[in-house]
């Protein structure tokens, strides 16, 4: 019997092209040898390769069984490659177009979770033409400061600024405008920063949710692109410093938004842990897997190994 083909998709025209390269490295260090794997890369010009030659996706079927998406940020977590393999009717790892593009648009996540009872940060919604000022002035009216200003469809924290005062906060949104065309202006929550993998039909549960892990950033600064994949100074605790109560509101939150979001396999979401509450911040659809990377750490931490995790992708995506 042949070999099941898995392509390890990573790279792509995002700003997370960097961070996209790791996990796939990782993957293909990782997935176990009774894969014949394929590493695909796709250029920042949005270019795909096989074996180093010039591909054309539509031909991926020829080459590949399943596909398994080591993809960050735009392009590749926001549903356009998964509408792409949806329609050459090829499996893939994670979440379905829609589920995608929904988990990456920070907008629609809030909307669809916003009548489930899950507490949110308030926020303004600016767009490109909008004159910053006058978002600026619409947030000062709504809440106080600090402000967190962020892309409202790019992850990892890339374009990450909290904004002190008010006065700042015009520049902050017009530099933010760099990164997206439509940018998030959120009410700072104090707390801890908190996060928590879930896994599909894993150790005989539908959804199996991983310890809730606490991070704690470098002082006085935010868990930034920088924090979360450069700096050896943040501090993560896997289970978190929660208590019970806290572990079981952040577990039902995660399983929450990953129902509502339609997500499959598996996501990964953010959340502030404050004295007012549990805060939601957004859902990762395709969590990092590089070696700074969250969610293998707490898989570690309930003892199933690296390679045994990307097997049941593996599996989990065939089965469809």
């Amino acid at each position: 019997m042949s070999q099941i083909r898995v392509g390890i998709l990573r790279g792509g025209p995002s700003s997370e092209y960097e961070v996209s390269l790791k996990t796939g490295a990782s993957v293909l260090a990782a997935l176990p040898p009774d894969y014949k794997k394929e590493d695909i890369l796709i250029t920042k010009d949005g270019l795909w390769h096989f074996r180093g030659a010039p591909l054309n996706p539509l031909n991926l079927p020829d080459y590949i069984d399943v596909a398994l998406l080591a993809l960050h940020g735009e392009y590749g977590e926001d549903g356009q490659v998964q509408k792409m393999l949806e329609d050459m009717s090829l499996p893939f790892t994670g979440s379905g177009s829609l589920g995608s593009a929904l988990g990456m648009n920070k907008i629609h996540t809030k909307k669809h979770l916003v009548d489930s009872g899950v507490r949110m940060p308030r926020h303004v919604l600016a767009l490109e033409g909008d004159d910053p000022r006058d978002r600026a002035g619409e947030a000062f009216a709504k809440f106080s400061p600090p402000y967190v200003v962020k892309p409202a469809d790019r992850g990892s924290s890339v374009g990450l600024f909290i904004v002190k005062n008010a006065h700042e906060l015009a520049q902050a949104v017009q530099n933010c405008f760099q990164y997206s065309d439509r940018v998030l202006i959120e009410e700072f929550v104090r707390g801890k920063e908190a996060t928590c993998g879930v896994v599909e039909n894993l150790r005989g549960e539908e959804i199996y949710v991983l310890y809730p892990t606490e991070i704690v950033p470098p002082p006085k600064r935010a868990y930034d692109y920088d924090a979360k994949y450069q700096s050896e100074e943040t501090n993560i605790f896997c289970p978190g410093r929660f208590s019970d109560e806290e572990k079981a509101e952040i577990s039902r939150l995660a399983v929450l938004a990953h129902q509502k979001l339609g997500l499959r396999h598996y996501s990964r979401s953010d959340f502030i842990v404050s004295p007012r509450g549990i805060y939601y911040l957004e859902t990762n659809t395709l969590p990092g897997l590089t070696d700074h990377s969250l969610l293998p750490k707490a898989l570690s931490a309930v003892g199933i190994a690296y390679p045994d995790f990307l097997d049941h992708l593996v599996r989990l995506a065939l089965e469809r």
